[in-house]
């Protein structure tokens, strides 16, 4: 394990400053409508359920956020990294092959569904900051769906842009924004220091015991308080485990622990303000000024969620479960800032639609709820491979006795909010099973035609051998000809051959394989064999948070093997592109799924763009493909 992941050389408070910025912009605007969502469950409440609701909350935040994810699912790392994806490898590679269709479910499930959190924190976050201008003025209400649209559509439009140049400032802000939120409950709960009594754990206890089914239905709202608790372990890679764990310990976890208690201790004294307790907090004065601070804040979180869904795109992608697609760097420093245009255009168009047929952010707490339990179940379920796997036996039983509570509670929380299925929760729900059967479709195809190409390709050695002996005319320069299965011949190499009858000085043969790892170790990112005088094989390989570069690895192949000719203007690149041909008669997928994956390989970026191929330099041969 890693533990600091990629985060670099950078001092541990640059690292912490930036993961108050990036890592919990989520969880900390999750006091904007915590409160006032479960409140809204609770008409009648008095300071019996108030002090109990405020202490299942309390305590939700510890044993949910703080134990499961902060201690021990953040020492889950796969190589550094974190989230569903690098956290599904791990299991796989952990099971073997035996389950790897199954652990391929359970991660692309979560996967899912954290698209679905993509689409819904954008919308419910700005939407809550800006009905605080409903607090100032109730004549200014009818202004808060067209300002959140605004807001949202200059977020979007200046994502081509990075957030590098932003980036340096999301720190401060936040730290800022935690700093007010601790303040102004602080305040309030000095002024009515009896709220104190929710951080025993009984209050939550009696709660539960004097109202179960009340209380079973009220985790559904919250749930919202933990939401942005996947991120934590997310963007591991990015500041480090240390950074993390310190950021939540020292700033993050007591102010909001301090807000919440200050809303609470409002709503006991004037029990009025559970319309919108966050807001009210604040001195008429400072109203304003916290609207504002608040915009800011859900931006900030937005733009978390929007990298986010950038990084997931570009690891399903590596991996085999989605076609490939334009990936921009931003900066020149750093990797993991990237734009990709069709990710940041659907996602616009999805939460502009959720704000207009929502309108508010009470009305998105349910698709909210929904898709946030669902990705901190499967997440649960997969560490079940990993977490444990110890060699001390009593560990190991502790480890899974710790998972196994998680998981109960997860399973309540997520069943929880399948209440809300039709008050929003379906949301995330259909959008999910819509990526689901794409991303499956597009895996088992591509696993289809490797299987296909695998058993009627020639081997290479024994076809470059009778190219020795049967010598086709000879031209200067070198081909490089791009194999989808190593080993074997290429179909460019064959249409070559039988359409140009002429062969060049020098050939490679290149596979660009992806592993299971993040990052591949500069050591082992590629091998070679040389075939004949004339000839070698390379197999090159890069993490799936990386992006393949064909011409910077051929450089590098022909610096460290001089005898190979891989000057840019006296090589050329031979690849195949395949049309994909609907089977009607033995439909291997099923007929729709089939035409389902065919559109989706039309649609694919260009091979030569993804592997940053000239394109001058590009002889591309035609084949159809016909699943079988």
């Amino acid at each position: 394990m890693h533990s600091d992941g990629h985060a670099g050389k950078a001092k541990p408070t640059a690292l912490m400053l930036g993961a108050l910025g990036v890592v919990y912009g989520d969880i900390g605007t999750s006091p904007l409508y915590t409160v006032k969502v479960a409140l809204a469950q609770m008409p009648q409440a008095g300071p019996g359920q108030v002090l109990g609701l405020l202490s299942l909350l309390f305590w939700l935040l510890m044993l949910v956020v703080t134990l499961k994810y902060v201690i021990i699912i953040l020492r889950a790392d796969n190589k550094g990294e974190g989230g569903t994806l690098a956290l599904m490898e791990l299991a796989r590679r952990t099971l073997g092959g035996r389950y790897r269709w199954t652990v391929y479910i359970l991660g692309l499930i979560g996967a899912c569904l954290f698209y679905g959190d993509t689409m819904v924190t954008p919308a419910i976050s700005v939407l809550s900051a800006i009905e605080g201008i409903g607090v100032v003025s109730h004549r200014l209400d009818a202004w808060v769906v067209p300002a959140a649209i605004a807001i949202l559509t200059a977020l979007f439009l200046v994502q081509p842009r990075g957030t590098s140049a932003v980036g340096r400032y999301f720190g401060p802000v936040m730290l800022a924004w935690f700093l007010v939120l601790g303040a102004m409950g602080a305040w309030r709960i000095a002024q009515h220091p009896h709220v104190l009594l929710a951080l025993d754990p009984r209050w939550a206890l009696a709660f539960v015991g004097d109202a179960p089914w009340e209380a079973y239905l009220l985790l559904g709202a919250l749930v919202l308080a933990l939401t942005g608790a996947e991120t934590l372990y997310a963007d591991m890679g990015h500041f480090g485990r240390r950074s993390i764990q310190t950021a939540w310990l020292c700033v993050v976890l007591p102010a909001l622990v301090l807000c919440y208690l200050g809303q609470g201790a409002l709503i006991l004294a004037e029990p009025a303000t559970a319309r919108n307790p966050f807001f009210l907090m604040a001195p008429d004065w400072a109203m304003p000024a916290l609207v504002a601070m608040a915009a800011c804040a859900t931006v900030i979180a937005s733009q978390a969620v929007i990298s986010g869904a950038f990084s997931v795109t570009r690891q399903a992608v590596q991996l085999g479960f989605w076609p490939r697609m334009e990936i921009r760097h931003t900066s020149a420093v750093s990797e993991g800032q990237i734009y990709m245009p069709r990710v940041n255009m659907l996602l616009y168009l999805a939460v502009v639609l959720l704000v207009l047929a929502f309108q508010s952010s009470e009305g998105l707490a349910g698709a909210y709820g929904f898709a946030v339990t669902g990705t901190m179940l499967m997440t649960t379920v997969l560490a079940f491979a990993v977490v444990p796997a110890r060699r001390e036996p009593i560990l190991k039983v502790a480890g899974m006795a710790l998972l196994a509570f998680f998981l109960l509670v997860d399973l309540m929380l997520f069943s929880a909010n399948t209440f809300k299925l039709l008050e929003g929760g379906w949301v995330p729900l259909v959008v999910g099973a819509g990526l689901f059967a794409l991303m499956f479709t597009w895996k088992q195809g591509r696993e289809r035609i490797h299987q296909t190409l695998s058993a009627n390709q020639l081997p290479l050695r024994d076809f470059v051998a009778t190219l020795a002996g049967d010598v086709p005319t000879r031209v200067p320069g070198t081909a490089v000809f791009m194999s989808v299965i190593y080993g074997t011949v290429p179909p460019a190499l064959l249409h070559n051959l039988k359409h140009n009858k002429v062969l060049h000085e020098q050939v490679l043969f290149l596979t660009v394989q992806s592993s299971d790892t993040p990052y591949q170790d500069a050591k082992e990112r590629y091998s070679i064999e040389r075939m004949e005088p004339w000839c070698w094989q390379v197999a090159a390989r890069w993490g799936f948070k990386e992006e393949p570069n064909v011409p910077e690895l051929l450089a590098r192949v022909a610096a460290e093997h001089p005898e190979l000719n891989l000057a840019p203007m006296e090589t050329s690149y031979f690849l195949s592109r395949q049309s994909i041909i609907v089977n009607r008669r033995q439909p291997a997928l099923g007929l729709w799924r089939q035409r389902l994956f065919a559109l989706m390989a039309r649609n694919a970026t260009r091979s030569t763009r993804f592997f940053r191929i000239p394109p001058n330099r590009v002889v591309e041969m035609g084949m159809q493909f016909e699943l079988s």
